[in-house]
């Protein structure tokens, strides 16, 4: 039944009621024994105008209606009867109309006298017939309302499922957001205090500049994290996008500051995009933070190049000069750039030197989005 209905459904309108008309002509050629010139006119005026009983279902049922007179039961009334239920909700215009039908189709025609014992059989005989397309017309309007009443059901549901993830979510970030504020913050604030009273109190010269080495770094860190609870904090609003995000103009800033004995060569590519500047700089960032932690004393060059359409950096340090402390790492750095590299369609390549050191390299098209 429902693949019937289904194939019924895909059938263009204009196909089906070219075939309704077409059908009523031949209801009517075979049934309507008796005619004048003007029967005719009316009996082809009412055919053709259940072409239009979509949009005019009313005026197409008063055109059918001398139908009903000339026959006992038009298939062109019924239709439109049918049409007319089916998209109207009045339903003492329904009555009316039903009404109208079986005393059309109860009048003896040509008018002559009237039996009326007959007239009321025929009229009762009228009424059930004509009843019949407007309950199925009602029926299918309820089920066509019940089919959107359930649509607007469902999509209310996925609706109040999304809100119900988004606060979940939410209410995640700001939980992580309160611990890094609470903990991670607090931790690293006494890192920038003790770091500046060593420098103050260190007579050393080296150890002052390790000193202010690590205050520098607990402060800017402190900045960082601070954006970082706000994001959180923020859950997707407008903060996030008002929010800078560093490019090549913060590289050198990046690289005085990095706590390792880095230089910055070449010069900075033309044109840009800025997730590809992004990219260069965590790319840069990631590199001097893992020589810091994993190469003491080494030193580091960070060269800046273009070419054709693609900028790059490569980050190269030498060996360490000393043992390094084992320190906690999450080992997704290189992970991490690495799909940055890959939805930008570039490349990032790692790994050690002949030399005993380590390279980075990065390159990403000038216009990566």
């Amino acid at each position: 039944m429902n693949g019937a209905r289904a194939l019924w459904q895909r059938v263009p309108a204009p196909v089906v009621d070219l075939v309704l008309v077409a059908v009523a002509a031949v209801d009517v050629w075979l049934n309507m024994w008796e005619h004048t010139r003007l029967g005719a006119v009316l009996a082809a005026l009412g055919c053709v105008a259940l072409g239009f009983r979509r949009r005019f279902p009313l005026g197409v049922f008063l055109l059918t209606l001398p139908l009903a007179l000339m026959q006992d039961v038009a298939f062109a009334v019924l239709v439109a009867l049918f049409t007319l239920a089916e998209r109207s909700r009045d339903r003492r215009l329904l009555a009316a109309c039903v009404t109208l039908s079986a005393v059309a189709s109860s009048t003896p025609w040509p008018l002559a006298e009237v039996d009326r014992t007959m007239t009321l059989v025929f009229f009762v005989y009228g009424l059930a017939t004509s009843v019949a397309p407007v309950l199925f017309g009602q029926l299918l309007q309820a089920q066509q309302d019940l089919a959107r009443r359930l649509a607007e059901i469902e999509e209310a549901r996925e609706h109040e499922q999304v809100l119900h993830a988004q606060a979940m979510l939410a209410r995640e970030r700001a939980q992580l957001a309160r611990e890094m504020h609470d903990v991670v913050s607090h931790q690293v604030s006494l890192i920038a205090v003790q770091a500046g009273a060593l420098q103050v109190a260190a007579r050393d010269a080296d150890a002052r500049e390790a000193a202010r080495t690590i205050r520098s770094l607990s402060v800017t860190t402190l900045d960082e994290l601070r954006t970082m609870v706000t994001l959180l904090r923020a859950s997707g609003g407008n903060a996030t996008e008002l929010t800078p995000q560093p490019t090549l103009a913060d590289l050198r800033k990046l690289v005085d500051s990095s706590g390792t004995h880095a230089r910055l060569m070449g010069e900075f590519p033309s044109h840009v995009s800025t997730p590809a500047q992004r990219a260069l700089y965590r790319t840069v960032q990631e590199a001097l933070t893992n020589v810091r932690k994993h190469a003491p004393g080494a030193t580091a060059r960070v060269e800046l190049w273009q070419d054709g359409d693609h900028a790059g950096v490569t980050v190269t340090n030498t060996p360490p000069t000393r043992p390094s402390l084992p320190l906690p790492g999450s080992q997704q750095g290189l992970v991490g750039l690495r799909e940055r590299a890959d939805i930008l369609h570039g490349t990032l390549q790692a790994g050690p030197t002949a030399e005993g050191g380590f390279r980075v390299r990065l390159r990403v098209p000038l216009s990566a989005d």
